[in-house]
């Protein structure tokens, strides 16, 4: 069983593999292709392997190795640009977890991933991460 229980409230889990993926969406009641197109849905992905490809295509692993990845994407070609490679599941879950809280935080510099900004969208994050205040200064 996964402990998600310090998981912030506004992630929620999108989706659970057989194979121990997780995939969890930043606010999907907010970002629900009715104001935002679908792929401005931060999602969160645990995977078992490296990810060759983005969300919302059919993805393969390279699980020759054993280790977890953890990847924060803001959209399918904009991801935080850290390499969360684990040893372990457990390892790699925990690390989900803090990422998950550090951008409901405001925390991550969102902004700074974009080559083109989305000024309307980042507005929208500002105000839920509570970044709103810290931006303005």
């Amino acid at each position: 069983m996964d402990e998600l229980t310090d998981l912030p409230d506004a992630w929620n889990v999108w989706s659970r593999g057989d194979d121990g993926r997780l995939v969890l969406a930043y606010r999907p009641d907010v970002f629900d292709a009715a104001e935002f197109p679908a792929p401005c849905l931060p999602t969160l992905y645990l995977t078992h392997g490296r990810r060759t490809r983005r969300p919302g295509r059919n993805p393969t692993d390279t699980t020759g190795a054993s280790d977890w990845f953890v990847t924060l994407y803001l959209e399918p070609d904009v991801t935080l640009d850290e390499h969360d490679r684990y040893p372990t599941r457990e390892e790699a879950l925990e690390r989900t977890v803090e990422l998950a809280q550090a951008f409901d935080d405001g925390e991550i510099d969102y902004r700074e991933l974009y080559q083109v900004p989305r000024e309307r969208y980042f507005e929208r994050l500002d105000e839920l991460t509570g970044r709103g205040d810290a931006v303005a200064e």
